[in-house]
């Protein structure tokens, strides 16, 4: 107890965290260690041994205290997926925001879960890690006198899908950093295993809620039980309406929530994930054991959708806000009338690739993002120039090359604007923005005009962090720039990140107030052009 109090005295805690809100602490050692989810040996990141790492459990407003220990050989990072940081971008855990954690010592994070519940997960940041894994569930439960629209279920549990490769990270990224492609993935892993090596056991007649997240590389998914409903729930932190699927595809770094129950005869079924939208199809497999059964999983696995857009599009227009069901607060979710405000600005982002100085580049209104010396975040606080150029990325199209520059867009802190993302090219993209939930108000194909807007849902379109966009096709999304900080704004697609389709949005304000922004937390690392200085008197 001693050193955990000496630890919170050197520790800074925001004030507003101060009150009643439970605290949760966690300890974790990050080591490389021998993995063999394809049935070969492979390098792995494990997070006290554990592959993936465990669920970070929470309650809203809950504050996190995770306590990280670098024992890799390098540099590393650990950024949430969803959660918000709000008024903290320093904690974002993103090379933008925060220095890494240099080999042999700990970085504590201190997060807090304000105003929100749902399923998220994390994720290295840094280096390619993410291929070698050092990823894991993250869940926001709601307060206890918060209603939820269904019933507590008889088991919560975590399901990370994503594609895999069986070469090491190390040999991937030294593929992307001689400017190549990487290849087309080897494999599917469900929990981190391989076909058939994850169960989850259920008895018959209850129902159970799954909470899947797509922390894969690079592909599109589709999940589905042999023989049992699919009943959505939750995207990323907004309970939906309560639609029944066969299957449902989750797009790279998308969460949904679904209920599932166990309703038919007793003996084990196929869970399976399978790539959409590819040319050669990756199926992989998991078991649903009913607890009484006696009749293990045979024949083939059901069958998914494969390339089929509409089928997907149609499903993504389908997801919709339940209005009436409570969020983190006990008011609805429908209270917020998002249609009826007016956008003050527009935002068009285009994805393109090409070759820079006869490398693979990928780019965002042609500029592919090149990381600077010193976080973009640290060197704001500390006014150090040189770092960045602020509106160092257009707010439309170019319609140049891909060029290499540390793009930064100003944004004001408090508008309330438009984005709208342009996939000209012909795979299925997916976006994230770090620090906010947005409004998917349209999706469709074609080229983006300002008539779209005629078919844009103001009701209940979902709120969500992550979305997808279709091939040939755009989708618009609503924001509140309620949060002010340094916000990364990024490809999904991770070889497309790692090599520029990325940028950062800086929601500003020049009025200094802890009311819209925390100061730099004490214990933060200084690195680059801000090593040497002092964060705040201890």
């Amino acid at each position: 107890m001693a050193g955990l109090a000496a630890l919170l005295c050197f520790i800074w805690i925001p004030i507003s965290a101060l009150a009643d809100d439970p605290y949760r602490f966690f300890d974790w050692n990050v080591t490389y260690g021998d993995i063999y989810p394809l049935g070969i040996k492979q390098q792995g990141i494990l997070i006290n041994g554990q592959f993936p790492g465990p669920d970070v459990f929470s309650v809203t407003n809950d504050n996190l205290i995770i306590n990280v220990h670098n024992s890799l050989p390098e540099p590393f990072l650990i950024s949430w997926n969803g959660v918000q940081q709000r008024r903290n971008s320093f904690e974002d855990g993103v090379y933008g925001t925060t220095c890494p954690i240099p080999p042999g010592k700990n970085f504590t994070y201190i997060l807090q879960v304000k105003d929100q519940i749902g399923s998220f997960f994390y994720f290295p940041s840094l280096a390619f890690h993410r291929a070698a894994g050092g990823f894991g569930g993250i869940r926001i439960l709601s307060r206890p006198l918060i209603p939820v629209p269904f019933d507590e279920p008889a088991g919560d549990f975590t399901v990370l899908i994503g594609d895999w490769y069986k070469a090491n990270h190390t040999n991937l990224k030294a593929k992307l950093d001689f400017g190549k492609r990487l290849p087309f993935p080897d494999g599917i892993l469900i929990n981190g295993r391989g076909p058939n090596g994850h169960t989850i056991t259920v008895d018959q007649g209850k129902t159970y809620r799954l909470r899947i997240s797509n922390v894969g590389l690079e592909h599109s998914l589709n999940f589905r039980i042999d023989g049992h409903k699919l009943i959505l729930v939750e995207v990323e932190g907004t309970h939906t309406l309560q639609t029944t699927y066969t299957s449902i595809d989750v797009h790279q770094g998308q969460s949904v929530s679904v209920l599932v129950t166990a309703d038919q005869p007793p003996k084990d079924y196929y869970i399976a994930v399978s790539t959409r939208f590819t040319t050669t199809v990756l199926t992989s497999t998991a078991v649903l054991h009913y607890s009484n059964s006696n009749q293990p999983v045979s024949g083939p696995p059901p069958s998914g959708p494969t390339i089929q857009i509409d089928w997907s599009l149609n499903q993504a227009r389908s997801i919709r806000t339940n209005l009436t069901a409570s969020g983190p607060r006990p008011n609805p979710q429908g209270s917020y009338h998002y249609g009826l405000i007016n956008t003050t600005r527009t935002i068009r982002l285009a994805s393109s690739a090409g070759l820079v100085n006869g490398k693979q580049r990928y780019a965002v209104n042609s500029v592919s993002f090149i990381p600077a010396d010193t976080p973009l975040k640290i060197a704001d606080y500390f006014n150090i120039s040189g770092v960045f150029r602020i509106g160092s990325i257009a707010d439309s199209p170019t319609g140049q090359g891909i060029y290499l520059d540390t793009s930064v867009l100003p944004a004001d802190y408090r508008a309330f604007i438009e984005i709208v993302f342009e996939n000209h090219e012909r795979i299925v993209q997916t976006w994230h923005i770090d620090g906010y939930s947005f409004w998917v108000v349209g999706m469709d194909g074609g080229t983006w005009s300002a008539a779209s807007r005629n078919e844009y849902n103001l009701r209940d379109a979902v709120s969500r962090c992550t979305t997808q966009v279709y091939p040939k096709s755009w989708t618009a999304i609503y924001v509140a720039l309620d949060n002010k900080g340094m916000w990364n704004v990024r490809t999904e697609f991770w070889a497309r990140q790692y090599l520029g389709q990325q940028f950062y949005l800086r929601v500003y304000s020049p009025v200094q107030s802890i009311r819209d922004e925390f100061p730099i937390p004490k214990n933060a690392l200084l690195c680059g052009r801000a090593a040497g200085r002092r964060t705040r008197p201890l």
